[in-house]
């Protein structure tokens, strides 16, 4: 049965939201990779560590709609679980990509308009 195994904020200025997170949760951030995104560490024990990103367009109206960070979910078939989503009414948002050393990821949403992100293992991929 898949689990989420990662969480992933996205933030206009990710200085900013590390200052946020770093302040209210004692959250550690550490860069990683070329792109802007950083690996977020929520503590010890149970629970998931994250990810923080730099927005990828404009940044949603608060008072128009809830706004969260997508629950990232590991799958073993990237491909099939995406062909699933659409067959069950979801949306395809964010096309398969690598993730350097982690594997590949992509980006749905449910039929209420939720997001959240499939990723499929492979330390092989560069």
């Amino acid at each position: 049965m898949p689990r989420p195994v990662h969480f992933e904020i996205h933030a206009t200025d990710p200085e900013r939201a590390i200052t946020f997170y770093t302040a209210v949760f004692e959250w550690s951030f550490e860069r990683s990779g070329p792109e802007p995104y950083w690996l977020v560490t929520t503590g010890e024990g149970p629970g998931i560590d994250g990810g923080l990103a730099q927005r990828e367009g404009p940044m949603p109206d608060p008072d128009a709609s809830v706004n969260a960070f997508p629950l990232t979910i590991e799958v073993s078939d990237l491909d099939m679980l995406t062909r699933e989503v659409e067959q069950a009414g979801g949306t395809v948002v964010s096309a398969k990509r690598p993730i350097t050393g982690l594997g590949w990821i992509a980006y749905c949403r449910d039929t209420e308009g939720n997001l959240f992100g499939v990723l499929q293992p492979d330390p092989s991929v560069e």
